[in-house]
């Protein structure tokens, strides 16, 4: 027995069959991401989504020899796909922040590209305080990260009660207060940005 479809019902199946897929594949996507990357590593200014990045990036090392402070290095050998990608390692060597971004101007595959507005709203990586470890919440004075601070008291500050005060919107995540906290562990943390 044939049922009449009502007007509209084969756009409605074919939404549905279209929304259906696309989380499908969306969700493919994000698996095949989990076992391509099995791990994230905090990469030189400019880079591209971390699946992008491992495709474009030939690993010639350029982006490391241009690097004023040698802060970029590369990934190990035994590190699967990433294998010889360039990264940091803030405990090694933080970035500079550099105002050019030779890193990245100096990338001949664009697997690092200088952001329209460089520095401005650009995130290496998102910052945190764990007050229990900051000496100055057990009474002693401090402020060597806000005075490390390429971007200055706009991103890392001291409060009133000498308490550093990390301001999210323009701290660039470089990783040069984290180096420099006198605690240890450091005090403060680095976590990466989220593309």
């Amino acid at each position: 027995m044939d049922f009449p479809l009502r007007p509209g019902a084969l756009t409605d199946r074919r939404g549905l069959f279209r929304q259906g897929l696309g989380r499908w594949i969306e969700g493919l996507v994000e698996r095949t991401e989990e076992r391509v990357v099995t791990r994230r590593y905090l990469r030189p200014p400019g880079a591209l989504p971390e699946i992008e990045f491992l495709a474009a990036c030939t690993r010639c090392g350029i982006c490391a020899d241009v690097c004023p402070p040698k802060a970029i290095i590369t990934v190990r050998s035994d590190g699967g796909l990433a294998a010889g990608t360039p990264y940091l390692d803030v405990a090694v060597q933080p970035c500079t922040v550099c105002p050019e971004m030779p890193c990245a101007a100096a990338c001949p595959t664009d697997a690092l590209i200088v952001p329209e507005d460089r520095w401005a709203g650009y995130r290496l990586g998102v910052l945190a305080l764990e007050p229990e470890r900051c000496i100055t919440f057990h009474g002693t004075a401090c402020g060597v990260c806000a005075g490390v601070c390429p971007v200055g008291p706009a991103a890392l500050t001291i409060d009133e009660g000498g308490h550093p005060v990390i301001r999210q919107e323009n701290c660039v995540g470089c990783g040069l207060c984290v180096r420099a906290c006198v605690t240890m562990p450091s005090s403060l943390q680095l976590t990466l940005a989220e593309a």
